[in-house]
């Protein structure tokens, strides 16, 4: 895999072993200025194992990242500055003021004293937390304890965004919050979210990463790994009048692989599953045959797998 010069991010044939127990094998993916990626795989994948040496927490055992064009081990300490992490359970102080908590963090991150105040205005700002800057951390929400956690990882305007995690365990209204939040703070970074929630990054992200068993096993848009990983081509139908020969008369359609009775309650009418060649769209000859034939069409549509069925496939073998 070629490196990208203008890449943010350069993953190359990254391994991870734990002892006998390889996390991640050979994985290798490049990501543009600007885009929101989602991590996505099941619990154990090696989503974390990545995050973690992204943004170097722990180290590879062999492959490189280039961040920028710069090696994460032989310039850490430049390319960490350019990086803001919220690990799945962030680092919170809980007997802390939510201001106290952002000043701590900008001084370690080495923001300018003169202008700590400003930063943590303006991030407050940004992540909509300014109600509750001078209350203890440990009497906040779940969802208000993580856009704490989001300020934090953005305290000193980095071009990165690397999110572990970051609605687990928030209900329903919070995580719609959360996710928006990601979206804003997305139009003018590079982010990557990891989770093994599938609505989330459909809902948040621009592409998505699948790993499974520390392997990269799918790599697009949501629209590309439906064309990629979509499965057959398939089109159910719902006949009402048609005769006891109507499974072989489907079969006669030119590019139709087989055909499926499927289960209905309906007693008047019966339903099919037809399989046809890749990019034939059978749609058209399947109303003139049943014209020719005098069939009630009910139903005819173009089937595509969802990406959580997809996904569920990729993930389960």
């Amino acid at each position: 895999m070629s490196t990208s010069q203008t890449s943010m991010i350069s993953v190359q044939n990254l391994v991870r072993d734990y002892g006998p127990i390889r996390a991640l094998s050979d994985v290798s993916f490049l990501i543009e200025r600007g885009q929101v990626v989602g991590l996505l795989g099941p619990n154990g994948a090696g989503k974390t194992t990545c995050m973690k040496i992204l943004t170097g927490f722990i180290a590879a055992t062999s492959g490189q990242v280039l961040i920028d064009g710069k090696d994460i081990v032989e310039h850490g300490v430049e390319v960490r500055k350019r990086i803001g992490y919220l690990p799945e359970n962030a680092p919170l102080y809980q007997d802390m003021r939510a201001r106290d908590y952002l000043h701590f963090v900008a001084r370690l991150r080495n923001i300018a004293p003169e202008k700590i105040k400003e930063r943590i205005e303006h991030v407050a700002k940004v992540i909509q937390i300014e109600s509750v800057l001078n209350q203890d951390i440990g009497t906040l929400s779940k969802g208000y304890r993580q856009r704490v956690g989001l300020a934090q990882a953005m305290i000193h305007d980095p071009e990165i965004l690397i999110l572990d995690e970051p609605t687990s365990g928030l209900d329903p209204n919070q995580i719609i919050e959360i996710r928006e939040l990601i979206k804003e703070v997305g139009k003018d970074r590079t982010v990557i979210l990891s989770t093994h929630n599938l609505h989330e990054v459909t809902a948040t992200c621009n592409r998505i990463l699948i790993v499974h068993k520390g392997r990269l096993i799918a790599d697009g848009s949501p629209a590309e790994i439906q064309e990629q990983h979509g499965g057959s081509n398939t089109f159910k139908i719902s006949i009402q009048g048609a005769g006891e020969s109507v499974k072989d008369t489907l079969m006669g359609l030119e590019g139709v692989t087989d055909v499926v009775r499927l289960e209905n309650q309906d007693q008047a009418a019966t339903d099919w599953r037809l399989f046809g060649a890749a990019d034939v769209d059978l749609r058209a000859d399947i109303f003139n045959l049943a014209v020719q034939n005098g069939w009630t069409l009910l139903e005819l549509h173009h089937e595509r797998q969802d990406l959580e069925t997809i996904f569920q496939r990729l993930t389960l073998t």
